[in-house]
């Protein structure tokens, strides 16, 4: 089975991988749209303690762009989720989503392009981590 997301643990504190995959991630022209503090939100709101843990809503606008204009549903699946989640005090794990494998339900050859795009581009924001 195909994986859904690409993954990297990384030798960096949670903060310092939050900070660095943000930067990475507007090198490939993806600004954060969204950020959830899951930890934060668990804590709040049932009263339980979770691990840090946060999902980034990046966008690279021009492909969302394209996107939307092949495909008027794409926006259920925008924008593409990278989340970063504490192993421990010294290691963090960093993980996007891979746009191909969440667009193969839809039967558009028009989405093909912008997916592959972006899966490269999110690729390598893992990658340079």
């Amino acid at each position: 089975m195909m994986s859904y997301y690409f993954t990297k643990v990384v030798d960096l504190s949670f903060e310092n991988a939050v900070s660095r995959v943000t930067s990475e991630l507007k090198k490939e022209g993806f600004g954060i749209l969204t950020e959830i503090d899951v930890k934060e939100t668990l804590k709040k709101k049932l009263d339980v303690d979770f691990r840090k843990y946060k999902i980034l809503g990046a966008c690279n606008l021009p492909f969302a762009y394209k996107a939307l204009q092949a495909e008027r549903m794409i926006g259920t699946m925008l924008p593409c989720n990278v989340i970063v989640q504490e192993v421990d005090e010294e290691k963090a794990e960093v993980s996007a989503v891979d746009p191909i494998a969440s667009m193969q339900a839809i039967r558009n050859p028009n989405l093909g392009e912008v997916a592959t795009e972006v899966q490269a581009k999110l690729k390598k924001v893992i990658d340079s981590l």
